[in-house]
């Protein structure tokens, strides 16, 4: 029977079964199956309230898009605007203005929730 996971033992006890259903070849449907799924979401609202992983800092963000990307630092002048403001912003003498979160977001597929967090 699937309980709700609340201690830290429950939470290793589904990770178990996690795994040796998954070693299974299970059919879709399945009473087996449905436990997995059961136990995979429960899994996770446990890890989401006692595991998060606060989002990274803005600036941390864009420079890993960019390392994703393979794009060079020197070219985010395109995003935004001149390349002083782009020393500026890195170095945190500037804040992101609304304009160029928009711009990181849909031209670089930076996450708003990354850039918007502090």
């Amino acid at each position: 029977m699937v309980k709700p996971i609340k201690t830290e033992k429950q939470y290793k006890n589904a990770l178990e079964r996690i795994y040796n259903l998954i070693q299974k070849n299970l059919k879709p449907g399945s009473t087996e199956s449905d436990e997995l799924e059961v136990l995979s979401i429960l899994v996770e609202n446990y890890e989401n309230k006692n595991y998060s992983i606060a989002p990274p800092h803005p600036i941390d963000a864009v420079m890993f898009r960019l390392e994703q990307l393979n794009i060079k630092t020197s070219e985010l002048s395109k995003y935004l605007g001149y390349k002083s403001r782009v020393s500026e912003i890195l170095s945190g003498k500037r804040k992101f203005s609304l304009r160029m979160l928009k711009n990181l977001h849909q031209k670089l597929g930076v996450p708003a929730s990354s850039l918007l967090s502090d």
